[in-house]
């Protein structure tokens, strides 16, 4: 079945872009380029869909709540290096990142609302310095690694603002802008995606707390990285939960 959804593509500049995230030392004040608002329409892909970018699983977790105090994160970590070794192959993985979105204007972290993927290669390579120190990250860097991101909803189905994805084969090269990220400490590249009437969109409708996606974010070796975002979309105008989720960013080694 196929929905009607509004997102925010980037658009072509010919000066650098940039993000600018806790501007001003403002926990959650975000600068950001311009961005264009599009009406796509986008493919439901339940109960399942899997390719080389992206793959939605039923994956129920032991993790009762993903709150501020940390003590989860031990259990989940453990569920994510047991998904990824039995969904894409890794034999290493790495969980170094966990970010709870909730689609309240008060909340400090917000879905995604732009059309992204998480890494540029030279992002992704000082990323993979970052975690892993020089050393360690020119011995991966012989090998096959990857960044992938898994994504979950928290505590009720996704209603509204589900997360959606470009399917890979039909994203030209042209339509990509490398945008420069950054934090009060660091700096990191990603890559933005122009409009293009070409693009294939698809999601999972009504996710629920035990299923996720796990998607592309890099890969050294190749393999496409997925545009995504948070899709402007209602499923069920009478329910009123508000979209909450948790993304875990990744890295693998093969």
């Amino acid at each position: 079945m196929t929905q009607t959804a509004t997102v925010n593509y980037h658009v072509h500049k010919p000066e650098q872009q940039a993000f600018e995230l806790d501007a001003g030392g403002i926990v959650g004040n975000l600068i950001a380029p311009e961005l264009a608002p599009t009406q796509i329409a986008v493919m439901d892909v339940a109960p399942r869909f899997e390719d080389a970018s992206v793959g939605f699983a039923a994956f129920p977790t032991e993790v009762e709540a993903f709150d501020t105090n940390d003590d989860w994160r031990p259990a989940y970590d453990a569920e994510l290096r047991k998904l990824l070794a039995d969904k894409v192959g890794a034999q290493d993985v790495v969980v170094f990142d966990h970010t709870v979105r909730v689609d309240d204007p008060e909340a400090v972290r917000k879905p995604a609302r732009n059309v992204h993927s998480d890494y540029s290669a030279d992002g992704a390579e000082q990323r993979l310095i970052d975690i892993l120190g020089a050393d360690k990250a020119a011995d991966w860097s012989k090998g096959h690694y990857a960044f992938i991101n898994v994504w979950r909803p928290v505590e009720a189905p996704i209603n509204s603002a589900p997360l959606g994805f470009i399917r890979p084969n039909s994203a030209a090269e042209e339509d990509w802008i490398l945008l420069d990220l950054i934090y009060p400490d660091r700096k990191g590249q990603i890559m933005g995606l122009a409009a293009n009437p070409d693009h294939e969109w698809i999601y999972m409708s009504k996710m629920t707390p035990d299923e996720v996606a796990y998607f592309n974010i890099y890969d050294n070796q190749g393999r496409p990285s997925i545009a995504h975002s948070a899709l402007d979309m209602v499923e069920d105008p009478t329910l009123q939960t508000i979209r909450k989720s948790i993304e875990s960013r990744t890295l693998v080694r093969y």
